[in-house]
């Protein structure tokens, strides 16, 4: 590895030597593959932009750059002054009439350091919010700009190409990645496989590089430059990517097929050409990896039927990481479904699958069925990626992800039943006898549904008011979960079961419950229990760990099918236990 080699003997100029008035030359990619200087002239330094944060102004000259201004993709270029390395062009003022960039000091960006063995794992807290959160972009820190003059000078934005998505995919996603600091673009990143295996001695200081999180029939790319090469690390784009810490992206060496224009930001058309090494650190200053380091990725199959009949399918391979992995799922299926099926209209979606994990004793189970007037396609795809980031963010090394098999199937109808009425045929009951409901469960089109459901009082049971709430799987998930996430789950084993226990929503639930104390010990539901034993799993009162309250206790559950149709709503009833 003689470029390599030759790469690690490049001194630095330290940011206290620089001095305005300087000139130096930088290296990037106008065309091809072939690396090409422009000129650099310091403006000055920026002190305290950000948290013991400084940066080099700098005006750039040269090649396109009169017409292009400084353009997505040049994040990276490595920028040398008197043969010495300055650092990397990394911020840029959008708008901006001239080619004036900020320069990342090259002493910032080598500070990273190299995980000691995986992927870094988040915390079980940071993984039970997500379990509820919506939007799964949220949980991924966006670009901070750094203000000078009054004027936002901002990271340069990463282009990121999408390849086999729908355009409505974009404008669904479109504005939250543009949050992250990414520029979506449909067909930017090219190949319906992961590249081939280059020779990583082609890599230079200004080659540019395509950082792959998906590859096969959906691609997804993000483009940037090459700072600065030491022995067999790879310091890149001077600015974060999605700041998601130590990670493991594949990243190749890319070629530049055009440049394009733009009066707000111009930007560097390319696609992926050999495979290179491992992007392992994705920090605040820069991305940080290992040449001739491939990681795994997970395959994902996708199929979507309707009647039946299977109308596609994808094979992916994607990037194994825990912020990543179920934001890129979530995209797919949304694709898979809006290129496949009608994106506005009344619809219901069932998703059925498994998602396996490495050193798992068992698969994430996904079995839902979803329905609305619009939107269908989004709750789907949330079915299967929120689970996932709640299992991958858990802090278990096991729960790496290994492989994803999901089916939709379509159906143009909006199958949903809503809970309209619960009665009690009486409402008074002694321990022993039965207490009988009927559930009215209506939809559209004056549909109604009338169920019978039996609970027999058990005998000894203690005088007093007892509670049935009939409630779709939203509500009851919401109260199962509310002792899970409070109780810190001790292996894999009770992760998995915490999610696969979770209600589909194709069924009613009967809840009997009491507003006796419950209690959880290692996550085994104990309900109601006799005023003596709860003195002693009181947590106020016991040091015992592992055991957790709740405010009311259930008793039982009974299910009501719903067959293919979605049920929504909660009615509660009260029923008196006489003596």
């Amino acid at each position: 590895m003689l470029a390599a080699s030759l790469a690690a003997q490049t001194p630095f100029l330290a940011l206290k030597d620089v001095r305005a008035g300087m000139r130096g030359t930088g290296r990037t990619v106008f065309s091809g593959t072939r690396i090409d200087e422009f000129q650099v002239e310091i403006l000055g330094v920026l002190e305290n932009v950000g948290p013991k944060e400084s940066l080099i102004l700098a005006r750039l000259s040269g090649g396109p750059l009169e017409q292009t201004g400084v353009m997505e993709g040049m994040s990276g270029s490595p920028v040398y002054i008197d043969g010495k390395l300055v650092g990397a062009v990394a911020m840029a003022f959008p708008f901006s009439k001239q080619p004036i960039a900020a320069i990342r000091p090259i002493e910032d960006m080598v500070r990273i350091t190299t995980p000691a063995a995986g992927v870094a794992r988040r915390g079980a807290e940071r993984a039970a919010i997500q379990l509820a959160q919506a939007d799964l972009t949220r949980a991924i820190p966006g670009p901070e700009p750094a203000l000078a003059g009054g004027a936002g000078l901002a990271d340069i934005a990463t282009p990121i190409g999408f390849g086999g998505f729908s355009q409505a995919t974009l404008d669904a996603f479109g504005p939250r990645l543009r949050a992250l600091g990414l520029d979506p673009r449909q067909g930017v990143g090219g190949g319906a496989s992961q590249p081939a295996m280059g020779n990583p001695a082609d890599l230079k200081p200004g080659s540019m590089i395509s950082v792959q999180l998906l590859a096969g029939d959906f691609t997804v790319d993000a483009q940037g430059t090459v700072t600065y090469i030491d022995g067999n690390r790879l310091y890149a784009f001077g600015h974060r990517f999605l700041s998601v810490g130590a990670t493991a992206l594949p990243f190749a060496l890319a070629e530049v097929i055009t440049l394009i224009p733009n009066v707000n930001t111009s930007f560097k058309l390319s696609a992926a050409k050999e495979w290179m090494g491992s992007i392992q650190q994705d920090r605040s200053t820069a991305i940080a990896g290992e040449l001739g380091k491939r990681p795994p990725m997970a395959p994902v199959n996708l199929t979507v039927s309707r009647g039946g009949r299977t109308v596609d399918s994808y094979h992916i391979q994607m990037v194994e990481d825990p912020l990543l992995s179920p934001l890129l799922l979530q995209m797919a299926l949304y694709s898979a479904v809006d290129f496949t099926e009608r994106s506005v209209g009344a619809e219901s979606l069932r998703l059925t699958g498994r998602i396996d994990f490495q050193n798992a004793p068992a698969p994430l189970r996904i079995a839902n069925v979803f329905a609305a007037d619009n939107g269908a396609a989004q709750q789907a795809s949330l079915g299967a990626a929120i689970p996932l980031a709640y299992l991958m963010q858990s802090g278990f090394a096991g729960l790496r992800l290994k492989s994803v098999d999901l089916a939709i199937e379509v159906s143009d109808r909006k199958r949903e039943l809503t809970i309209d009425s619960v009665t009690a045929v009486r409402r008074q009951v002694r321990a022993g006898e039965k207490v009988t409901l009927d559930v009215l469960l209506t939809g559209d089109g004056g549909v109604e549904s009338a169920r019978t459901v039996e609970y027999a009082v058990p005998i000894g049971a203690t005088p007093g008011p007892l509670y049935f709430t009939v409630s779709d799987a939203l509500t009851a998930n919401v109260a199962d979960f509310r002792q899970t996430i409070a109780t810190t789950p001790r292996t894999e084993t009770q992760m998995l079961a915490a999610v696969n226990n979770l209600h589909p929503n194709n069924k009613a639930y009967v809840r009997v419950w009491r507003t006796d104390a419950a209690f959880q010990v290692e996550g085994a539901d104990l309900g109601a229990v006799p005023a003596s034993v709860a003195l002693v799993l009181d947590p106020a009162q016991s040091n015992q760990s592992g055991i957790t309250q709740s405010r009311n206790s259930k008793i039982a559950e009974i299910e009501i099918d719903g067959g293919e149709m979605v049920i929504s709503g909660a009615k509660t009833i009260q029923v008196e236990v006489k003596e």
